[in-house]
C-alpha cells in the first residue's frame, strides 16, 4: 500500500491525538506527589514527569547507561548456552528445515557470485556470516506477514519457497521474470510470498512498512509487517520517521536491523554513538532487544517474541542482530581496502552456519555424510538454476516503457521516447545489455 496514499490518516489520526492531549492538559495539568516518594510531579502535554532539584545530565560519555546485552542460546562451539531463556525450543524437523536453508543459501550465495565474477550478469551480493539472521526470522514470522527488506534478505524469501529458478531469473532479468529485467539484479519480489520488490536507496522501505502496519490496524488484521535494514540505513531519516510514527501510531511493525559492523565500508563506530541500534528503541517508546545474529535458536526466539508483542499489545518491536558481514558489500566492492584479512579471518571462523550444525550433530540431528549429500545436491540445483536462466530469452527493449498506462497502445510522448531509445541502441549496440533484442 502506498505511503503517500495513508499521509492524509496519518495527519488526521495526529490531529485527533492532539485534540485528545489538549483536552487532557485542560484537565489534568497540575501538580502531584508521591506518597511513597514524596516525589513532585507534573503533567505536561508530553507526560507526567517528576523534578528535581539536582543539575545533572544524563547520557552522553561522562554518564553513559548500562549497555542492552545480547540474548543468545547457542554458545560459538554449539553448545547451549547454560539456563538460557527458550521460550520456543525447536524440534527436530524445524531445525532440519532451518539448517538446510541456510546451507543452500550458503551454496547459492557462493555459485550466484562467481557467476557474477565470470560476467553473466552485472551484480550480485551475499548475505554470508547473517545467514541464521534472515532464515531464523523468517521461521518465526507468519507466512503472510508482510516483508518490507532492504537487500541482503534473499534467506527469507529462500524460507518461504521462493526457488533458485526464481532467484536466477530475477538475475538474468529474462522473460520469467515478472519485473521483465527493469530492476537491478538481486531487487527481488512477490506478491504470493508477501515480500515487497527490493528498492535501492537506503530506508524508504521502513515508512512504507509502518505505513501498512496502519493499514492492518484500521483493518482490525491481527498480522505485522516486518521491515529489514542495515545499522548504516539507521542513520537515514525515513529510519527516524519510521520509528516516530510507528511508536506514535502504535502500529503492528516489526524493525529487524542487521548490525552487520559495516555500512559499504564506513564501521559501524563512525556510523553513530550511543548503544547501537537497540538502544534508540526506549528513546521512541518502543519495546527493544538486542540478538546475537549469528544463533539461529536465538533469533528464532526473539522474533517470534516481537510478533506476540506486536499482534497483541499492536505495537512496534525493534530487533537488533548482531552479526558480521564475513563478505564483501557486493561485487562492486573490495573489503580488503578497510578490514584487515586477521579480522575478516577471525569471524569467518565463527560460521554460523557451522555453529548450528555443530549444534545438530550434537543431537545426532545431522551427519557427515547428509552434510555432503546436501551440499553436493544443492550445488547442482543451482548450477543447473544459471543455466536454465541463462538460455530463456530477455524482453525486447520496447518493455522499457510498458506497463506505465493502463489501456492499449502508449501515449505519444512515450512513443518518442521509445523511439529516441531504439535509435540509440541502434547506434550504439555496445551499451545494450546482452541478449536483449532491440525492438
Amino acid at each position: 500500500m502506498s505511503y503517500l496514499l495513508l499521509k492524509p490518516r496519518l495527519y488526521h489520526a495526529f490531529f485527533r491525538s492532539l485534540r485528545s492531549a489538549n483536552q487532557a492538559l485542560s484537565t489534568k495539568c497540575s501538580f502531584a506527589t508521591s506518597a511513597a516518594s514524596d516525589q513532585v510531579t507534573m503533567e505536561f502535554p508530553g507526560g507526567r514527569i517528576p523534578f528535581t532539584s539536582q543539575l545533572s545530565f544524563v547520557g552522553g560519555p561522562d554518564n553513559e547507561p548500562a549497555k542492552i546485552p545480547c540474548y543468545s542460546t547457542i554458545d560459538m562451539t554449539g553448545k547451549d548456552v547454560e539456563n538460557a531463556t527458550v521460550l520456543h525450543q525447536l524440534d527436530k524437523e524445524l531445525a532440519l528445515k532451518m539448517y538446510t536453508t541456510m546451507a543452500t543459501l550458503q551454496t547459492m550465495d557462493t555459485l550466484f557470485y562467481e557467476a557474477q565474477r565470470q560476467g553473466r550478469f552485472s551484480f550480485y551480493l551475499t548475505c554470508q556470516g547473517e545467514e541464521a539472521t534472515t532464515v531464523g526470522s523468517a521461521a518465526a514470522l507468519a507466512s503472510d506477514d508482510m516483508v518490507f527488506a532492504q537487500y541482503r534478505e534473499q534467506g527469507v524469501l529462500l524460507w518461504r519457497g521462493y526457488t533458485l529458478q526464481q532467484f536466477a531469473n530475477q538475475l538474468f532479468g529474462n522473460c520469467h521474470e515478472p519485473g521483465k529485467g527493469r530492476q537491478m539484479p538481486i531487487h527481488y519480489g512477490s506478491k504470493e510470498l508477501a515480500y515487497q520488490t527490493i528498492s535501492s536507496p537506503l530506508a524508504t522501505q521502513m515508512p512504507h512498512a509502518v505505513g501498512a502496519a496502519y493499514a492492518l490496524k484500521l483493518s482490525g488484521s491481527k498480522g505485522v509487517t516486518v521491515t529489514y535494514f542495515g545499522e548504516g540505513a539507521a542513520s537515514e531519516g525515513d529510519a527516524h520517521a519510521a520509528f516516530n510514527f510507528a511508536a506514535t501510531l502504535s502500529v503492528p511493525c516489526i524493525f529487524i536491523c542487521r548490525n552487520n559492523g559495516y555500512a559499504i565500508s564506513t564501521p559501524a563506530y563512525e556510523q553513530y554513538k550511543g548503544d547501537g541500534i537497540a538502544g534508540r528503541g526506549p528513546m521512541y517508546g518502543i519495546s527493544a532487544i538486542r540478538v546475537d545474529g549469528g544463533d539461529v535458536r536465538a533469533v528464532y526466539n526473539a522474533v517470534r517474541e516481537a510478533r506476540r508483542i506486536a499482534v497483541e499489545g499492536c505495537r512496534p518491536v525493534l530487533v537488533e542482530a548482531m552479526s558480521y558481514r564475513s563478505g564483501h558489500h557486493s561485487t562492486s566492492d573490495d573489503s580488503s581496502r578497510y578490514r584487515t584479512a586477521d579480522e575478516m579471518r577471525s569471524w569467518r571462523a565463527r560460521d554460523p552456519v557451522a555453529r548450528f550444525r555443530q549444534w545438530l550433530t550434537l543431537r545426532s540431528w545431522w551427519s557427515d555424510a547428509q552434510e555432503q549429500a546436501h551440499r553436493k545436491a544443492a550445488r547442482q540445483q543451482v548450477v543447473d538454476a544459471l543455466e536454465g536462466a541463462a538460455g530463456v530469452p530477455k524482453h525486447p527493449l520496447s518493455e522499457l516503457v510498458t506497463d506505465v498506462y493502463s489501456g492499449p497502445g502508449l501515449p505519444w510522448h512515450l512513443q518518442e521516447q521509445l523511439q529516441e531509445i531504439l535509435a540509440a541502441a541502434a547506434k550504439h549496440p555496445e551499451l545494450l545489455p546482452p541478449g536483449v533484442p532491440v525492438q
